[in-house]
Parts: C-alpha cells; sequence; structure tokens
C-alpha cells in the first residue's frame, strides 16, 4: 500500500503527532461506543469489564440513558475527529483541542476532589501533553 503524502504537511518528527492522537481518538471512539452498548444492552457478558471500574458503572447507571446517548455522541465525534486528523483537517484539529482540553479539566476537578495524584494527576499531564503537541507550529501549518 502506496501513502500519498499530505500537502502543506511537514516531514520528520512532527509528522507522527497528528496520526499518534487521531489512533488515541479512534481508541477513545472504540471505548465510548461498547461502554455505551454495555449500559445499552445489560448482560453478565459486562460485568469483567465493569469489575475494573465499579465506580463508573454506579455513576452511569445513575445518570440513567443520558450517559449512553453522551457515550454514542462521544463516539461519533471522537471518531469523525480522527478521520478529520489523519486528512489534516482544521476542523478535526478544533475538535481534538476540544476533547483534549475538556479531559484534562475534568481531571483538574477530579484531581481537587478526590486528591488521587496518581490517576487524575496524571491525567491532567497527559491531556495537557496532547493539547501542547497540537499546539505546536508545525503541526498547525500541516492543516488544510
Amino acid at each position: 500500500m502506496k501513502i500519498m503524502p499530505q500537502p502543506n504537511a511537514q516531514s520528520g518528527s512532527f509528522s507522527v503527532v497528528l496520526p499518534t492522537l487521531a489512533a488515541l481518538l479512534f481508541l477513545t471512539a472504540l471505548v465510548a461506543l461498547v461502554i455505551g452498548l454495555a449500559l445499552a444492552f445489560p448482560d453478565p457478558i459486562w460485568a469483567p469489564m465493569w469489575n475494573l471500574n465499579r465506580e463508573a458503572y454506579v455513576s452511569f447507571r445513575h445518570i440513567g440513558p443520558a450517559s449512553q446517548i453522551f457515550l454514542f455522541c462521544l463516539a461519533a465525534v471522537s471518531g469523525a475527529a480522527a478521520v478529520g486528523l489523519l486528512l489534516h483537517r482544521r476542523w478535526a484539529w478544533w475538535i481534538a483541542l476540544l476533547l483534549f482540553a475538556a479531559n484534562g479539566a475534568g481531571d483538574v476537578v477530579s484531581l481537587a476532589r478526590t486528591g488521587d495524584v496518581l490517576r487524575f494527576g496524571s491525567g491532567v499531564a497527559i491531556a495537557g501533553g496532547f493539547v501542547l503537541l497540537l499546539l505546536l507550529p508545525p503541526v498547525r501549518r500541516s492543516l488544510r
């Protein structure tokens, strides 16, 4: 399979940023879809997954059907943004920036509430790193 170079795409070390972040967004879409399906179609087959994070299960169940709608929307938006980043689209860059910033902001709130530095402090650092990568001038110049 021959990969065609993107117009205006920068060669070198920054050329992996958008595909890497797109892969993470594809993973986000897949996880959101699976969790949404697990909530929409409860079954014992999902028990091992929910045992990994029982608190999340209880929270999603407490919120009700709105959580399923949110997860399906997150899956669609993340998947679309992933495709757009692979195509170096500016709209996808904005969506990715907003998703990673929102994720980081949520981790800041959770960190302040719980004090769990390992879990939420690392989330803040990782989401912040993704935002910084998106803001790099070579990455922004590669967008159309």
